[in-house]
């Protein structure tokens, strides 16, 4: 029997928020789970499936008797789960891969484009197998663009202090007809999702990373964050 399909990363977001959201009107009122299942007319399991945060898609009447129990609208809940879209830059130097993950959940994003040329990592958890395993567990897409890494002799400018040259180099590199239909790749799914560009230096002006969010802003108007 075939297994039950994964769980869409944008549709998982926002099911969290709504959770988010019913909890903390359920708790403004000192209202028990129980309390509120009574009110809704709903079974308190459903309640509690609701707000784990899980990937449950809760069914419609079901939301308009917990909007109508709390005091709100069907049209303030989902304005709840709207998740503004954009792109956040991180590396992973200095983190596990647990704090990784949290700082990804705690941010609500919803994918992550790798830009090193070979996603491999001596650091436990960031090779590219174990942490598209990992942020799958979450509900956060993977995606590996590789045209968008910087080549090896084009590191050591980044190492060595000089960033003019490395970013020189590296807007060279995306010239390239594969780079910029990977680059285009990335400004479509930054303006409809949260994206984290993940490479490995924390510092985000010794890497080229910061390159490629420049071309991005160059394409489109997405607003870019640093990952905390």
């Amino acid at each position: 029997m075939a297994g039950r399909p994964p769980a869409d990363p944008t549709e998982q977001a926002r099911a969290q928020l709504l959770a988010r959201r019913i909890r903390a009107l359920r708790e403004e009122r000192g209202w028990t789970r129980e309390r509120l299942a009574k009110e809704a007319n709903i079974h308190t399991r459903t309640l509690v499936r609701l707000e784990s945060e899980g990937p449950v898609q809760p069914g419609f009447f079901t939301v308009g008797a917990l909007a109508e129990a709390l005091g709100t609208t069907l049209d303030e809940l989902y304005a709840a789960t709207r998740m503004l879209p954009g792109l956040w830059s991180t590396g992973y130097e200095g983190r596990t891969i647990e704090s990784f993950v949290a700082a990804l959940v705690e941010a609500e994003v919803q994918a992550v484009v790798d830009v090193r040329l070979t996603p491999i990592s001596r650091k436990p958890g960031f090779s590219k197998t174990r942490l598209s395993v990992a942020l799958a567990d979450v509900g956060i897409a993977y995606r590996h663009l590789r045209e968008l890494g910087n080549p090896k002799d084009n590191r050591a400018p980044f190492w060595e202090g000089r960033l003019a040259e490395g970013r020189s180099g590296f807007r060279r590199v995306l010239q390239s007809a594969e780079a910029n239909t990977q680059l285009d790749e990335l400004v479509e799914l930054a303006q409809r999702s949260r994206v984290a560009v993940l490479c490995f230096e924390q510092d985000e002006d010794r890497c080229h990373r910061q390159v490629v969010l420049e071309a991005v802003r160059e394409r489109a108007d997405v607003p870019v964050a640093n990952l905390p």
